[in-house]
């Protein structure tokens, strides 16, 4: 007996990973975190910490926006899901690659760590 099928797993990963970017990229742009690169107090600092211009902040958000709404619409359009879920991946593996070159401690990539492995899981379990 199976508890919960891939499609679900999936399906939950999409809406975690979909809201959790979504909130970075809305409601927690300006705001402090812990996860913020070296000591930046919002995402355009954090941009500046690791060496970015400003415009890249915003070519940035717009695509991980994008893709997170992408791995929701997938609940009802699957044949976005794939391409949303490596988009997000990318994204992640280099926010990951931006922590390493400021050497920031370990703790503050696991949300793009997490967010990396929950999508590619997406795109191995996807049907």
């Amino acid at each position: 007996m199976e508890l919960i099928s891939d499609q679900q797993l999936t399906s939950v990963f999409q809406v975690v990973i979909g809201l959790s970017v979504l909130r970075v990229w809305t409601m927690n742009f300006n705001k402090p975190t812990q996860w913020r690169g070296g000591g930046a107090q919002n995402m355009k600092e954090e941009f500046t910490v690791y060496g970015l211009p400003e415009w890249m902040v915003y070519l940035v958000g717009t695509l991980k926006v994008v893709f997170s709404v992408g791995l929701i619409a997938g609940l009802w359009f699957p044949e976005l899901v794939k391409f949303s879920a490596s988009g997000i991946a990318i994204f992640m593996f280099f926010a990951i690659l931006m922590h390493v070159k400021i050497k920031d401690p370990i703790k503050k990539s696991v949300p793009a760590l997490t967010f990396m492995i929950l999508s590619l899981l997406i795109i191995f379990l996807e049907n």
